[in-house]
Order: structure tokens, then sequence, then C-alpha cells
């Protein structure tokens, strides 16, 4: 009788970790979850921009459907691994979807390559957000191991140590929960707007 249900609908916890906010252009590398894609774009607003970089045509596919679905426009390109076709300093925050492996299953070269393209893309200050598998807890903990090569990747430095090797400093481990987990960069000073 005394107890009701919040009316207020909370943000996925991967896109509260995003941080992107009103008026930001924001790049997603990947996607692991469509929904994800739509919802982060949204926080730009009418404002900013958002725009999404993935391999092939079903994930560009899977993408649109996202941006769709949050009602957002998105800007979609279809492009090989490790480039992107944006210009220098083009956005404030870019986001790698990599839950389903993106980093993990490119060899150090390519991986490098792609950060170090998303550095490029961002401004003098700009962060960089990796979403990854987390500790997994539960019943999937049980029944679905660690893809081997996520469990090589991680016992590597995963991204914190390839964002380093980019050039982002500070890098920090934001947190990992709900089996995700979140690295941020910053891209230092020396250019850009």
């Amino acid at each position: 009788m005394f107890l009701r249900r919040s009316t207020h609908v909370r943000d996925p916890l991967a896109v509260a970790m995003s941080g992107v906010r009103l008026g930001e252009r924001v790049l997603q590398v990947g996607v692991d979850d469509a929904r994800l894609v739509g919802l982060i774009a949204a926080k730009t607003g009418l404002s900013g921009s958002a725009a999404c970089v993935v391999a092939d045509e079903q994930q560009a596919a899977k993408a649109k459907g996202g941006a769709d679905q949050a009602g957002v426009l998105v800007e979609i390109a279809v492009v090989p691994a490790g480039t992107l076709p944006h210009p220098d300093h083009a956005f404030d925050v870019a986001v790698i979807h990599s839950v389903s492996g993106l980093l993990a299953t490119l060899d150090a070269p390519a991986r490098r390559a792609l950060l170090a393209e998303a550095a490029r893309t961002l401004r003098a200050g700009g962060r960089i957000l990796v979403i990854e598998p987390g500790t997994r807890t539960g019943l999937r903990s049980m029944f679905k191991p660690v893809p081997p090569s996520q469990a090589t990747y991680d016992a590597g430095g995963g991204a914190l140590a390839d964002l380093r090797v980019a050039g982002f400093s500070p890098v920090r481990e934001l947190g990992d929960r709900e089996g995700l987990r979140f690295a941020e960069g910053i891209k230092a000073g020396g250019g850009g707007q």
C-alpha cells in the first residue's frame, strides 16, 4: 500500500558509465548491444552529434536499429578494422564496444592502430571508454567460460595497457560491475580544439 515503484527510469550501466553529455560529439566503434548505441547517441541531444563505425553491413543494420529505437540520428560508417573515416579532433568522447571481443580478437598491431585512430579523432582532453567483459558472476560464471582470446588479452593488461600504449594518460578502470568492465583514458593536450 505504501510502497510504490519509482517512475524514474534509469539508464543502463554502460550508458551511465559513458558519461556522454548534452552537446558532445560522440564516436562509437563496434556494436555489442544495438540499444546502447542508440541510448548513448541520445545523450548528445539536438546540439551534439553521434557517429558509429562498424566492420560490416550486418553490424550497420544492428546499429541503425538501435538508433531508430531510440529515435536519434547516428552517422553510421562501414570501414575496415583499424581505420576511422573522420577528421582529426572531431569528437569529445569515443566509446569502444568490446564486450563481444572486438579488441581481444584483434592482433596487437591492429588493436593499437584502432586505438591510435580513436585518439586521432578525439580533441585534446577528449575521453575514450572501452566497454569489455568483466568479472562473471552467478550462473554465467559456472556455465559460460571466458573465451581464450579474452583471457589472453586480459593477462596481457587488456584495454588499460593498450590505452597507455596509444598515448592516453591518465588511464584507469572505472568499474567492473554487472559482467562489464569499463576502462577510460584521456587524450593528452597538444593541438586540437
